[in-house]
């Protein structure tokens, strides 16, 4: 796992830019560079939410265009997906080991070994801001991690955040957690890492490991959080005292995995497990939405929404496991015998998708078949599929269409088929990478998520999909 933040460059979503026929897109190349070099960076440290029809709704930021100067954004490119490949590793690594012991325990006939929740593998990319103890908190949203922490005075450790820290002390609403308490038995499961408990019983501590050496440890509180208009009330926390790692300067994390300790599990009495997100792209004037509760009404979806069942997976329970059944290349399908053999994971923390080798591979030659004629330039960290576009006032894509059981489909953006590496485009690059092996889990990352609903219904088990220009007006 690497937590890292993740640029997406030229992956701008207004209305009008992009075009749309029939199983093509259109990509105006020379727009594009317009909009790329207007270098006005707001704050995004206060963002507006707002109640519809019983749901919140919060305002979403990509935090590398709200925390991050562009003037060195290509410097950043091979460095994040350098960081994206040792995340997605982490990923398989830590699959590996979960499977492998769970096994070893069943063979020997001792006590089922406690199931991580995958925390430790999540990259973070969007951020929103809610309300705990009274203090506003932007903080980075991530469906794979469980606990939600921020950082806490006094700090032994913490990185730099432009917000003032949360304080305990002076919110009359914060109480500690105690060892014994059901919260404090639950970290395990949500964290991977049991309760800190030493000579007093009354504070349960916790420790949350990334893979990339990053790392939080504090103690668990309970305040009051508001989303929105919408109060929850003792709010299981990370109050983190020693924080370290590639958080950017958000004020903590929100968890959205689907552990007992998770957001979505402590407010599923006003949500009913249910939570959506429209993903923005990265410029600085794009915001879109994350939802919480189960009212279609307040989308602003484009098409209709299309669900899938979760797949179950009593190890990695934590995890959104799809069955992705097929996928099609400017309306022709992909032929590979390992379509629906495997779960795939739905992440908000990965960037790039990933593939199995073998679906990898038909994938690319049915787009190198179709967006043919164009010169190739070198590949470019994990991404091999690259051409030189900069002589281009613009170019027709195929479209990219990912197909899940039960017949749902996530048709994937203009803005998530190509990476420009280049602000010129003389080297951009297919959006897609290959797995190391075939019994990898595959992943699907947030770059071809933009611009998609994506409902999470934990109660009913299911995750759908719907086109939605995402906006949060």
């Amino acid at each position: 796992m690497s937590l890292c933040q993740y640029s997406i460059v030229f992956s701008l979503l207004f209305v009008g830019v992009f075009g749309h026929r029939d199983n093509e897109l259109f990509l105006p190349l020379k727009t594009l560079q317009k909009i790329h070099h207007n270098h006005n960076v707001p704050s995004c440290s206060s963002q507006k939410s707002r109640s519809e029809n019983g749901a919140i709704i919060l305002e979403m930021k990509h935090k590398d265009y709200c925390f991050r100067s562009r003037s060195d954004l290509n410097k950043r490119l091979e460095k994040i997906l350098l960081a994206d490949d040792i995340r997605v590793r982490s990923i398989q690594s830590h699959i590996k080991n979960i499977i492998s012991k769970e096994v070893e325990a069943l063979s020997n006939t001792t006590t089922q070994i406690p199931i991580n929740s995958g925390v430790t593998m999540q990259t973070l990319n969007y951020i929103v801001t809610v309300t705990l103890g009274g203090r506003n908190m932007t903080v980075i949203v991530d469906t794979g991690s469980d606990l939600t922490w921020v950082q806490c005075q006094p700090c032994r450790l913490c990185y730099n955040q432009p917000e003032p820290l949360f304080n305990p002390s002076i919110s009359p609403s914060f109480q500690t957690v105690a060892c014994n308490s059901s919260a404090c038995q639950s970290l395990e499961s949500a964290t991977g890492n049991s309760g800190l408990c030493g000579t007093d019983s009354q504070t349960c501590g916790y420790l949350v490991n990334y893979g990339d050496g990053s790392y939080t440890k504090g103690e668990l509180g309970q305040d009051h959080l508001v989303l929105g208009r919408t109060s929850v009330d003792n709010f299981v926390f990370g109050c983190g005292r020693n924080n370290r790692g590639l958080f950017g300067l958000a004020s903590g994390l929100m968890g959205l995995g689907r552990s007992d300790l998770s957001l979505i599990s402590q407010t599923s009495g006003v949500f009913g497990g249910v939570f959506s997100y429209c993903l923005p792209s990265t410029e600085a004037e794009s915001s879109g939405s994350l939802i919480f509760g189960s009212d279609p009404s307040v989308f602003k979806n484009s098409t209709p929404i299309s669900y899938t069942k979760l797949v179950p997976n009593p190890q990695l329970f934590s995890f959104y496991f799809l069955n992705l059944t097929g996928m099609t290349i400017g309306g022709v399908a992909v032929q590979d015998s390992s379509f629906g053999k495997s779960g795939f994971l739905i992440d908000s923390g990965t960037v790039i998708t990933r593939l199995p080798p073998s679906i990898y591979k038909a994938v690319k030659a049915e787009f190198l078949k179709q967006f043919s004629g164009y010169p190739s330039a070198p590949g470019y960290s994990i991404l091999d599929t690259c051409f030189d576009l900069s002589t281009y006032e613009e170019v027709n894509i195929p479209t990219i269409k990912v197909h899940f059981e039960g017949s749902a489909e996530m048709e994937v953006d203009v803005a998530g088929v190509f990476y420009f590496v280049k602000s010129d485009a003389s080297q951009v690059c297919l959006a897609l990478a290959s797995l190391q092996y075939e019994g990898e889990i595959g992943i699907i990352g947030n770059f071809q998520q933009k611009n998609t609903r994506v409902i999470y219904d934990t109660k009913q088990s299911q995750v759908g999909f719907a086109k939605e220009t995402c906006s949060f007006m």
